[in-house]
């Protein structure tokens, strides 16, 4: 099986499994704000692929062949901050649409953190399905479960880091070891998401046909999850 080269990108939403057990009774609400915003994340990752939604995560690639240490360090930094601002809007206009329930006006707890690597992989197609695997795969999987206290961050591998020469220097970045399953001891580096080195612009206010198109979007989403719940209610017997 061929490998290549490749940089690979994880977007993590933090808080997702408390907000979704505590927004239950509006479980259709719920789903629909997180996917609406992955949906945002992903599109705002412009120069990389989508490989796979993973429950409350996004995992990306794209080609590091040509790429030197400086210019993929700096490829993860601008996918993050793009990503943190484009995730934050539409948790915005989540939070400010006008449906009252808590699914869509509690969103302020969710956060968005990182991990990247740089590794070799090779692409499997199952039933027509493309996926990476390899080593590397797994270890940026790994760096997912970490001991950084931020609620925000991007954490990167040593490989990645070391090599990223000027693009290293720029960040305000902390070593942390951290204790990988399967992997062993290995070295990682960390920045807030508020010290990246791209401007963090405002977050719009959004305009009141924004709320609306989002009112409605949101209650398109969430009726596939409402109709059977009641549906089933209607037909259980009368106890």
């Amino acid at each position: 099986m061929a490998t290549r080269r490749a940089l690979l990108l994880i977007a993590d939403i933090g808080g997702y499994t408390e907000y979704m057990q505590y927004h239950r009774s509006m479980l259709g609400h719920a789903e629909a704000a997180t996917r609406r915003m992955l949906d945002r994340i992903v599109d705002a990752a412009r120069d990389f692929d989508l490989i796979e939604i993973e429950g409350d995560a996004a995992f990306l690639s794209r080609d590091a062949e040509g790429l030197d240490g400086a210019a993929t360090l700096s490829a993860v930094t601008r996918a993050a901050v793009a990503m943190h601002h484009a995730f934050h809007t539409q948790r915005r206009l989540v939070e400010l649409n006008l449906c009252p329930c808590q699914s869509c006006t509690q969103t302020s707890a969710l956060k968005l953190k990182f991990v990247a690597h740089v590794g070799d992989v090779a692409t499997q197609t199952i039933r027509r399905r493309k996926k990476l695997v390899g080593m590397d795969v797994i270890y940026v999987h790994r760096l997912l479960k970490n001991s950084v206290t931020v609620p925000e961050y991007l954490l990167v591998s040593d490989d990645l880091f070391l090599n990223g020469g000027t693009a290293s220097a720029e960040l305000v970045a902390q070593e942390v070891a951290q204790d990988l399953e399967g992997i062993g001891r290995v070295q990682t580096f960390y920045v807030d998401v508020e010290d990246m080195p791209a401007p963090l612009p405002p977050l719009p206010e959004p305009s009141f046909l924004l709320r609306i198109g989002a009112t409605l979007d949101m209650v398109g989403r969430g009726l596939p999850h409402v109709l059977p719940r009641r549906r089933a209610r209607s037909l259980a017997p009368a106890g």
